[in-house]
């Protein structure tokens, strides 16, 4: 039984590589693989006559997840208690390329909506152009640091504590 799914999971995934195939030829689209690695689109039901608007949703769902956590560290109010003291960790030039990386987020998102009010096989093409760029040359390196920088933050704190420790004890 365990075989016949992943041959029917390869099958369909087979499917949605030479659909998206076609599509790329006749648009100059990225490659799939590009498209995959940034934003998982190979779960993607093939059989749609607006198969590059399902790519779209698949990418605007994962955009309003970046949206959602610039906002948090944007605006931590309703943040969880875990992101207070690695928020503070950030300088200022780091919450300003955050801010830049949420313009643009917002930007894409307005983009994708009116996508979804007026479809046009040709501009979700065009987004789905523009998306890995921006998102390779902007998004991605911008979110890379900061994410280090939180991560890193952990053992700042810890060093913190210990000068603390020695100051006072």
């Amino acid at each position: 039984m365990e075989k016949k799914n992943n041959a029917n999971e390869e099958n369909g995934l087979d499917v949605l590589k030479e659909k998206y195939e076609k599509l790329k030829e006749k648009y100059n689209l990225p490659e799939f693989y590009d498209l995959n690695k940034l934003f998982d689109i190979e779960d993607i039901d093939a059989d749609s006559d607006f198969f590059l608007r399902k790519i779209r949703r698949v990418i605007a769902d994962r955009i309003a997840g970046y949206s959602r956590f610039v906002e948090v560290i944007l605006n931590p109010s309703n943040a969880p208690v875990f992101f207070f003291n690695l928020i503070k960790k950030l300088e200022l030039k780091d919450k300003e390329l955050i801010k830049e990386a949420y313009e643009v987020l917002g930007n894409l998102e307005l983009e994708m909506m009116g996508l979804d009010l007026d479809y046009s096989e040709k501009k979700e093409a065009e987004f789905l152009k523009n998306i890995v760029l921006v998102f390779d040359k902007t998004i991605r390196p911008i979110f890379l640091d900061v994410l280090k920088k939180l991560r890193d933050s952990d053992e700042k704190i810890d060093d913190k504590k210990e000068t603390r420790r020695s100051y006072f004890g």
